[in-house]
């Protein structure tokens, strides 16, 4: 019996909505490391319409805001098998052959891979909707699935003292 005989694919639309969820926790925690650390702040020199002017700053900026939120996803799937609003709806990003958790190169794939998805319209998203085992052309590259929780999955003294 192989990994994917019995378990349940987490489907497009619960995996819209924990990408939704993520979305809206990690702006909130970015939008206020922003301000505590002044990047939040106006411009002090006014710009034409039309023209764009970018600094060093402003650059180093957008690096660190990327860098923070990929180690942070990164972080997220290694440590708990998900991203917090994955988490939320039950759902559990693993090894698509084994069902093991991801091995740290597959996961940084995996993260840089969304670009591979999103670059066709976003298409490679869409295509969660049609697969057969629902993944996106990220999941496909990393060689992942996202599946529904199952406690039969957790450790059995996990389990056992779940049953207490």
């Amino acid at each position: 019996m192989s990994f994917g005989e019995h378990v349940q694919y987490a489907g497009f639309w619960r995996r819209l909505a924990a990408s939704l969820i993520d979305s809206l926790i990690f702006g909130l925690i970015l939008g206020l490391m922003w301000l505590l650390l002044g990047w939040g702040a106006a411009p002090s020199t006014e710009v034409a319409p039309g023209s764009q002017v970018y600094d060093g700053a402003e650059l180093l900026r957008g690096l660190a805001q990327n860098a923070v939120f990929a180690l942070v996803t990164v972080f997220f799937w290694l440590r708990f098998l998900g991203t917090p609003g994955k988490l939320l709806l039950g759902c559990q990003v693993v090894d698509a052959r084994t069902g093991a958790p991801l091995r740290t190169g597959q996961a940084l794939l995996r993260y840089f891979a969304y670009f591979v998805s999103a670059l066709p319209l976003g298409l490679g998203f869409l295509w969660i909707a049609f697969d057969k085992r629902k993944q996106g052309f990220h999941d496909k590259i990393a060689k992942t699935v996202v599946v529904l929780e199952d406690i039969t999955r957790a450790p059995l003294p996990e389990i056992e003292k779940d049953w207490k």
